[in-house]
């Protein structure tokens, strides 16, 4: 397998998370964001999105962390990232597309970007935009756990999950945004015994080859 990637996209994080955890090798291939590489012609006759993280499996490629992880679930063996009864795999899809539906997209580069040339926004202008938009869906994460009651050491008792894979990069992301994060303190236990984890560890942006 062939990961394209950038070490600092929240997205490519979650599919190294999930690689990691069902212990699947794989090529890592940067993907400089701020450098434009994604928009070149070489990248998008490959993945037309023009975005990371994409994933080489078997001769074909894979697009959108969500779909990428899900797939890697089904298809390869390892611990499940996906609980086997109905409701908990709704529980576990609700929470992580919190994050990457609902928070993800308004603070993304091609957003921040937009916002900042549209709106004549200086940098500050634009930490508090994310920060926002970090307060307003980190609000939503705790009250689902505190809601549904089926977090353990976990956002899913104590099975490290898709939810999981989604969190802790975007508390990572909220961390580099100096965002305050005491609001929220069943999210940020989760993310510390996520930290312990080898997986987690492993996966986080300075630990990749295109860390700079």
């Amino acid at each position: 397998m062939k990961l394209y990637t950038f070490f600092r996209s929240s997205a490519s994080f979650r599919v190294r998370i999930a690689l990691n955890h069902k212990g699947l090798k794989y090529e890592s291939a940067g993907v400089s964001l701020p450098k434009g590489e994604h928009l070149e012609s070489d990248y998008k006759s490959l993945n037309p999105q023009g975005l990371v993280p994409a994933l080489e499996d078997g001769g074909r490629l894979l697009t959108q962390s969500l779909a990428i992880i899900e797939y890697l679930d089904e298809v390869h063996p390892g611990p499940k990232l996906l609980p086997p009864a109905p409701l908990d795999r709704a529980y576990v899809r609700a929470f992580s597309q919190i994050v990457a539906c609902e928070i993800h997209p308004l603070n993304n580069l091609r957003t921040r970007k937009y916002i900042s040339k549209t709106y004549k926004l200086d940098e500050e202008g634009v930490n508090s935009w994310y920060r926002h938009w970090i307060a307003e869906g980190f609000a939503m994460m705790e009250g689902l756990l505190a809601q549904e009651r089926k977090h353990g050491k976990h956002v899913f008792r104590d099975q490290v999950t898709l939810a999981d894979c989604c969190l802790v990069p975007q508390v990572f992301n909220a961390i580099l945004y100096k965002c305050d994060l005491a609001p929220y303190p069943t999210v940020m236990r989760i993310h510390e015994a996520c930290m312990k984890l080898d997986a987690f560890i492993q996966a986080q942006p300075a630990k990749q080859v295109d860390a700079v």
